[in-house]
């Protein structure tokens, strides 16, 4: 593994060009891991640092959790016991089970129960750890222990391979299952596709107190399904994190129904919240809760005279409105550079630079939106 970490900066293909073969070591294998540990520089950096650690193939990588929302997942859990239904690679079996006692990861792919066997005891030094190759749903019909918690990530890929989004096209089924799942844990968090309808996983799945919708750097990356038997009204959360921290945005479904925002068109300052939140469909109790007018009932910008404190969301200062017209944004924008943002508007993004011979560059940003009189805007900005 020394090899490895030596070599880390360096392109794997031209490793293996070079060093044909070396006396006890696999070079093929080393290059994989060798790229394996770049692909996983961003997204798990502490793993990538930790020089024993064997890491998976290309599409384990692709579908495990970053560090970022490893630890998210871990605030919202602790007890004695975790039972990590589908296990994968192990990056949320290990930053949940940092906070039990002891921990069970069960995994049908043999490949990733040895690597688990590998990994795991030198993540989770003070926990009792069972590592089980075996299916998820025989495991829990089995075992006859309740456990504190139960963990599962789904698998969301079909047999050629597609992408699914529908909780009973997964594996397991957590549908037909919730029974089986409620009866062996008095509490369960389900990892699934940002892409599920929230309102369909909160009907499917009766019971469930919360829904957290997890987006780092504005990208939404998650959606956790928390039930705890306790028949508490739903309540959704959305969190963004990134280089800032981490901001936290709630409401409840109810609240959303019965908000009543104001309305007016573009003020001082334009709001755009964060992509968890528009997700989460906070699409009038934002506007509420933070105090700001709405532009119009489709059109989720949200605008105020006042520089408001602490908004879960992007500012922009408005500069002005501008007609669009080749020849106005050919003069204020020369060199073609500009960020766009098209809400509700008959132009997307890419149509509008596309059509005006735009790139995204410079300081400003042209915000084009509906608003509330039904007519069509454009307002040069620039991010607070």
């Amino acid at each position: 593994m020394q090899f490895v970490q030596d070599h880390l900066d360096e392109d794997p293909a031209q490793l293996l060009l070079r060093h044909k073969t070396i006396p006890g070591l696999d070079i093929k294998l080393a290059a994989r891991q060798i790229s394996m540990r770049q692909k996983a520089w961003q997204k798990l950096p502490g793993w990538v640092r930790h020089p024993s650690l064997i890491f998976p193939p290309a599409l384990s990588m692709e579908q495990c959790s970053s560090e970022a929302t490893g630890k998210y997942k871990s605030s919202l859990v602790k007890g004695k016991t975790l039972a990590d239904l589908t296990g994968g690679f192990g990056v949320d079996t290990v930053f949940l089970g940092e906070k039990f006692e002891q921990v069970s990861y069960i995994e049908q792919q043999e490949e990733l129960v040895a690597l688990a066997r590998h990994n795991l005891p030198q993540l989770l030094k003070d926990q009792k750890i069972d590592i089980l190759h075996q299916d998820a749903l025989s495991f829990l019909r089995q075992v006859p222990d309740k456990f504190d918690w139960l963990y599962v990530d789904p698998a969301r890929r079909g047999k050629g391979n597609q992408k699914l989004y529908r909780l009973q096209d997964l594996e397991p089924d957590v549908v037909e299952n919730w029974a089986l799942l409620q009866a062996k844990a008095s509490n369960i968090l389900i990892k699934v596709s940002p892409m599920l309808d929230i309102s369909m996983a909160s009907r499917e799945l009766p019971g469930l107190f919360e829904i957290h919708v997890v987006s780092v750097k504005n990208e939404v990356r998650e959606l956790l399904l928390l039930y705890n038997g306790s028949q508490q009204p739903l309540k959704i959360v959305a969190v963004e994190i990134n280089g800032q921290g981490q901001t936290v945005f709630s409401f409840s479904p109810e609240e959303e129904l019965h908000a009543v925002p104001v309305f007016s068109f573009p003020q001082k300052y334009l709001v755009i919240p964060y992509a968890g939140i528009l997700k989460a469909g906070a699409f009038k109790s934002f506007a509420v809760k933070q105090g700001l007018a709405k532009l119009q009932v489709h059109t989720h910008v949200y605008t105020t005279d006042q520089l408001p404190e602490a908004v879960p969301g992007r500012v922009f200062e408005v500069l002005e409105e501008i007609k669009l017209d080749r020849k106005i944004l050919k003069k204020l924008y020369p060199e073609g550079l500009v960020h766009v943002i098209s809400r509700n508007h008959p132009l997307k993004a890419d149509a509008f630079k596309k059509k005006f011979r735009l790139r995204d560059g410079g300081d400003e940003f042209l915000i084009a939106v509906t608003v509330m009189n039904g007519k069509t805007g454009v307002w040069r900005c620039k991010l607070v």
